[in-house]
């Protein structure tokens, strides 16, 4: 086995006709089966890095290779290798979901899933003889999923799988790539979505300007720049008020309690979009 599934080095992208790079100068390198993300907001570099490492954009500066080799002496056997899900569903509105999968699959030299079993993982089984143009934004966002997991690739490569999706069919995707991490795949996800990151990363870069600002797993960067508080709710003169408390903070809140108004006392963690702004200086 390869010692690193995705790698980069000296990355560095200028796009013609603007002054500042959008990819600038970073280093990365992620294990086989690990689940790494790329976060930061629109403008970050995020989507023209993963254009490198999915060979989509072939002018930079650097080292990019993906299991072990360059990703320019590919060629096209690295589709065969690799699976991508854009943050847009692709796919051919007039046909079926289950129509869509067959036709992608014939693109393929080696072995695919059966239609079937792709349908099923992303649990669109129900609506497999659908139109896509039929399907909700949530369907369409599982259906890419299936898409890209038709050839069992070895790493998989997605961009913003959970935008603009309801709670409830982020949470269908976020589970859905879980369970391709357990299965032995890499994932590399590029996302400005903190909860999907906190939850699904084993590592996260957050990218800032084109560069890195900070490297990490989630738990040891919430650590390291992240401080947790205590919020209470109190009642005052008839009304509910909200108060949060810095850990250090503790005379201020044991006068607040002594008061007998706090209805109620929880912690709150610090976020990834806190720890953002504490490596960065701004909000994403």
């Amino acid at each position: 086995m390869q010692e690193f599934a995705i790698e980069a080095s000296g990355l560095r992208v200028r796009y013609p006709g603007t002054e500042a790079d959008a990819v600038a100068g970073i280093d990365l390198a992620v294990a086989p089966g690990e689940i790494f993300g790329l976060l930061g907001p629109n403008g970050a570099g995020k989507t023209t890095t993963q254009h490198v490492l999915t060979g989509q954009l072939r002018r930079y500066e650097g080292r990019a290779a993906v299991l072990g080799r360059p990703v320019g002496e590919w060629g096209p056997a690295l589709y065969q290798r690799i699976g991508v899900g854009f943050e847009l569903p692709a796919h051919f509105p007039k046909l079926t979901a289950r129509e869509n999968l067959a036709a992608f699959a014939a693109l393929y030299d080696g072995p695919v899933l059966p239609v079937r079993d792709a349908l099923a993982a992303v649990s669109l089984t129900d609506v497999a003889d659908r139109r896509a143009a039929d399907l909700s934004k949530g369907m369409k966002m599982r259906l890419n999923l299936a898409r890209a997991l038709l050839h069992r690739p070895d790493v998989l490569f997605l961009d913003e799988p959970t935008s603009g999706l309801d709670p409830a069919n982020a949470a269908d995707v976020r589970a859905i790539v879980a369970e391709q991490a357990a299965a032995g795949r890499t994932v590399f996800l590029t996302t400005h979505d903190m909860t999907a990151a906190d939850e699904l990363c084993d590592r996260v870069a957050f990218m800032h300007e084109g560069r890195f600002a900070a490297v990490d797993t989630p738990r040891a960067l919430k650590l390291a720049h992240g401080h947790g508080t205590v919020v209470a709710e109190y009642a005052e003169n008839g009304d509910l008020r909200r108060a949060e408390y810095a850990s250090t903070a503790v005379p201020d809140l044991r006068r607040l309690l002594a008061t007998g108004t706090v209805e109620t006392l929880h912690t709150r963690e610090a976020s990834l979009a806190d720890v953002f702004i504490a490596v960065t200086g701004r909000r994403l």
